[in-house]
This record gives structure tokens, sequence and C-alpha cells, in this order.
């Protein structure tokens, strides 16, 4: 077998997956690429919102002044400036956010929740809430909850180590 590998330009000492291990990595996979689209399909329906926009608005509503630089939501969304800047046309077309320059550095920009969008995101995160919990928490029972949070500590020490993606306002 190493012989066929190498033949196909794969090294030999690659560590492949146990049976098990492949089989949590096809788990994981199929939670990965569900979920979004779960989540997406509840928003539309009852809010007209996509996960990404409810994300975005939802973040917004959690800091002070509803207010944050557009570079710091994209890096706390894990998403790229241009994305995110076409999602929050988008959005301010809708009248749910709104652009302003940064006033400590003229060369950003910040999104700021309106009235409207913060109307928005109120209506939408029982349903969102309720759709998480019947996905995921109510799913687990405790030790498995808190398995599954040092479980993505773990990952997430490997994908994010310096934690920018973890919103300064969550408690520990």
């Amino acid at each position: 077998m190493a012989h066929d590998s190498e033949d196909r330009g794969i090294p030999g000492d690659v560590r492949w997956l146990t049976a098990g291990q492949r089989l949590v990595w096809m788990d994981m996979f199929r939670v990965l690429t569900r979920l979004p689209a779960a989540l997406d399909a509840q928003l539309e329906r009852d809010s007209g919102l996509t996960f990404f926009e409810y994300h975005v608005l939802a973040l917004l509503s959690e800091v002070p002044g509803h207010t944050l630089r557009l570079s710091r939501v994209a890096q706390l969304i894990s998403s790229s400036l241009s994305r995110l800047s076409n999602v929050v046309k988008r959005l301010e077309a809708r009248g749910l956010v709104r652009r302003e320059p940064d006033p400590d550095d003229g060369r950003a920009t910040r999104a700021v929740l309106t009235d409207a969008g913060m109307a928005t995101v109120e209506q939408a995160a029982p349903g969102h809430v309720a759709n998480v919990r019947d996905l995921i928490i109510d799913a687990l029972d405790d030790a498995q909850l808190e398995a599954l949070r040092v479980a993505h500590q773990q990952i997430l020490t490997r994908l994010d180590p310096v934690a920018i993606t973890r919103p300064e306002w969550l408690e520990t």
C-alpha cells in the first residue's frame, strides 16, 4: 500500500485517520455543512434574514452604542471585508444599519445598528434561539454541552490562537 500511495504522490509518513477518527471527522463535516443551511432556512422563513445577516445585526446589538468598526465585525464573524461590505450594503438599503466614518480613524468605516435594525434582531432572536435550542442545545445533556464547549475551545486554540474571533464582551 505504501508503494501505491507513493506512486500517487502521497508521502509514506502520512498519519492517516483511524476508522473512529474518520467517523468523527465525517460527522463534524456533516454538522459544518448542514447546520448553516438549517439556520439560514429558519431565519429566512421567519425573518427574511440570512444567518450571516442576522449574525451581523446580533453582533451590533450587543456592543455599546450598537456601533463597531467594519474590520472588527469581519474579524469576529470570520468574514472577508469585501463580503461583509456587500452584506452591510444590503442591510443599509433595508434601513437596518448605516455606515459612518470612524471618528478615531477617518480611513475606517463603522457599522451602526439603526432602530429598525434593533427591532429586526429583537423580532428574529426568539425564533433563532428556539432553532439553536432545538438543533443543538436540547439534543445534548449538560455534560455533553460542557464537553462540546471544551472541544470547541481546544480546536479554536489551533484555528484562532490569539482569539481574534472572540467577542470581548463574552464571559469566559
